[in-house]
């Protein structure tokens, strides 16, 4: 059965509220592990509290105000129509999950999602059947409504429009929200974290939960002599590539002597001459003493992680 809440009147601190209260579509990519911007882990710390709530970038803002034009732009290139739901949807086939659309197609059994994005990306959208940034997402999405149908339009700004189509498969619904359905279970509900992984939103997501050290505390780390013993080995490899690297690059850097510009069959290279500008404050205060420049100074507390082998 599906389960709509209106969001007409609906503060960004009351949505931010009901969205932390099941996983959305923006969080089925990050369960598994295939989202740039979140990992397990940090999906855990949001939905559990224990992060604040994200601010909203500039990318964010482009994308809302562009939504209107995107939806546009899918009727004037399809002759569909579509309209807006302003409502949180569930399902109770899957209670745990929750979808916000961003249109309604008039006539089918199916939602448009709108997407803006940089011209950066232009590679992901060409040639392509579905665009992999977005198809957990939209799988999320025909869940929880019971669509039949997914149309995804594409700006790519300046540059490209692209409309894609997703037709609703049991079987990848099923997986995803399977696997939804698992971590909800056995991390959300209770409120036990999942294994961290090397993402930044990972590390990001630590450094916010624990941000100060408590002195003199210690903890024994039972069983991970092992993990310890792996960093080394691994710290060893990379010093070894870093190596290889470097000489690697010095030798093209030979090639090229005072060359801005080189290229070989398969490459092309660049050594540039840049230039950077910075206010060297110590040789600023030595010449004015009598300025005060502590309101100048940003202090930022950080924690930094050593390992010393005993």
């Amino acid at each position: 059965m599906i389960i709509t809440k209106s969001t007409k009147g609906m503060s960004r601190q009351e949505w931010l509220s009901e969205r932390r209260k099941g996983i959305g579509g923006s969080d089925a990519a990050a369960i598994l592990g295939l989202s740039k911007w979140a990992s397990p882990y940090s999906v855990w710390a949001d939905k559990t509290g224990r992060l604040p709530e994200q601010e909203e970038t500039e990318a964010m803002r482009q994308g809302t105000d562009l939504e209107e034009y995107v939806a546009s732009r899918f009727e004037a290139e399809t002759g569909k129509k579509v309209h807006r739901v302003n409502a949180i949807i569930r399902n109770t086939d899957w209670p745990f999950a929750h979808a916000n659309i961003d249109r309604k197609v008039a006539g089918e059994s199916a939602f448009l999602e709108c997407k803006t994005t940089s011209s950066l990306d232009l590679k992901q959208f060409r040639g392509v059947e579905f665009p992999e940034r977005y198809y957990c997402q939209c799988v999320h999405y025909l869940a929880v409504t019971g669509y039949e149908r997914c149309y995804l339009a594409v700006l790519v700004l300046g540059r490209e429009f692209h409309v894609y189509t997703l037709e609703r498969d049991e079987d990848e619904i099923r997986a995803l929200m399977n696997a939804e359905d698992l971590f909800w279970e056995q991390y959300i509900e209770l409120d036990t974290p999942p294994a961290p992984d090397g993402s930044e939103a990972s590390t990001e997501a630590l450094r916010t939960i624990y941000p100060e050290s408590t002195e003199d505390a210690a903890v024994q780390l039972y069983g991970r002599d092992g993990l310890l013993d792996e960093r080394k080995a691994l710290l060893t490899q990379r010093d070894a590539l870093t190596a290889r690297i470097d000489e690697i690059e010095n030798i093209i850097k030979q090639d090229m002597g005072t060359a801005e510009r080189a290229a070989s069959d398969a490459w092309s290279v660049t050594w540039k001459t840049q230039q950077r500008r910075s206010l060297v404050t110590a040789v600023l205060q030595k010449d004015h003493p009598e300025l005060d420049l502590s309101p100048y100074y940003k202090i930022t507390t950080t924690r930094t992680f050593r390992v010393k082998e005993i």
